[in-house]
């Protein structure tokens, strides 16, 4: 059995993760804390569990042998080091922390604490990413010359924060607006597709200054391999597709093209160039969601397929992008 604190409730995906708590076997949540009294007795009420605004009692408790942290991104430092001194299994939200700094201490603390860790990286666990990881690792689009992703949703236009999610939109509790929050799934994905960065040169506006941070911009990474990635990322996307196009020396593969399968690819024909057609290809089996795989690296010390590095890894380029976008230049990495 696997005993879970709920460690705040402040992100959107917070009861979400405790609903996939609460339905799976072997896992129970034994209580809530929040520096929220209001927002934490409310959760605790419909869980059914205890509310604690004592983080230190919450990790002293010999009930809880692991946490799910959906705190605001500036207070994951303190709550993951604590979590990880108190020898407690780790679940966070992403991103893992605010700098690269915080990032490399959470990272220290973990390893050294020897508890299982996972970060909400879904993107991961998809078969179109899988699919698109399989064609670029056994070559069949050659070597990769560009990616480019597109993460975007309304939420600027909709006024999606407001009340107890109205902390996206400072920069002090969430970062660096949109950059720091959808464009982590496609900047995570392409440095797990493309490897090693080189450099990074962003450029991020508040377009509709609905919140007091970044809702619209672009990533661009040079690798090692000398691919070029490119990264939309967007709060103010009124409709569209999140197309994300890998382009190889063999061939070129896309993902989400409207009316076509969830991953569709073309492959050069010698000297007349790139076939007619998009080839249609079996979709490999998603892995099991991050929280699962959680699970079972606590109760069958299974392997996780997202890493604590991974998760340092991801904060080092969002903290290279948001210091290139303030300073108007390329970053090296």
């Amino acid at each position: 059995m696997i005993r879970i604190a709920m460690l705040s409730m402040a992100h959107l995906h917070a009861n979400s993760y405790a609903q996939e708590a609460r339905n799976a076997p072997d896992v129970q949540i034994t209580c809530v804390w929040d520096d929220d009294i209001k927002r934490g007795e409310a959760a605790a009420k419909e869980y059914g569990v205890p509310f604690d605004e004592d983080l230190a009692r919450v990790l002293s408790r010999k009930d809880v042998d692991a946490v799910v942290v959906c705190s605001e991104t500036s207070k994951h430092r303190t709550i993951l080091v604590a979590a990880a001194h108190a020898r407690k299994h780790i679940f966070v939200e992403k991103p893992l922390t605010l700098t690269a700094a915080e990032a490399d201490e959470v990272a220290r603390e973990i390893k050294a604490a020897g508890v299982k860790f996972m970060i909400s990286l879904p993107q991961r666990s998809k078969s179109e990413t899988l699919l698109l990881k399989k064609l670029i690792d056994d070559g069949t689009l050659g070597k990769i010359a560009t990616a480019r992703f597109r993460m975007g949703h309304g939420a600027a236009l909709e006024k999606m924060f407001k009340d107890g999610s109205a902390w996206f939109g400072d920069e002090k509790f969430a970062g660096a607006g949109a950059l720091f929050d959808i464009a982590c799934h496609t900047v995570d994905a392409m440095r797990w597709l493309l490897g090693e960065p080189a450099s990074v040169f962003c450029k991020s506006v508040n377009f509709t200054g609905t919140y007091a941070v970044p809702d619209n911009g672009v990533v661009v990474i040079e690798f090692k391999s000398k691919a070029v990635g490119i990264l939309d990322f967007s709060y103010v996307q009124g409709a569209g597709p999140n197309f994300w196009e890998l382009y190889g020396t063999e061939g070129a593969a896309v993902r989400d093209m409207p009316g076509h399968p969830p991953v569709t690819y073309i492959l050069r024909q010698g000297a007349d160039g790139f076939a007619p057609a998009w080839q249609r290809v079996k979709m490999p089996k998603p892995l099991p969601s991050a929280m699962k795989q959680w699970f079972a690296a606590i109760l069958g010390n299974e392997p996780a397929h997202v890493t604590v590095d991974d998760a340092c890894n991801l904060t080092h380029l969002l903290e290279a992008a948001r210091l290139s976008a303030r300073e108007g230049r390329e970053v090296k990495l």
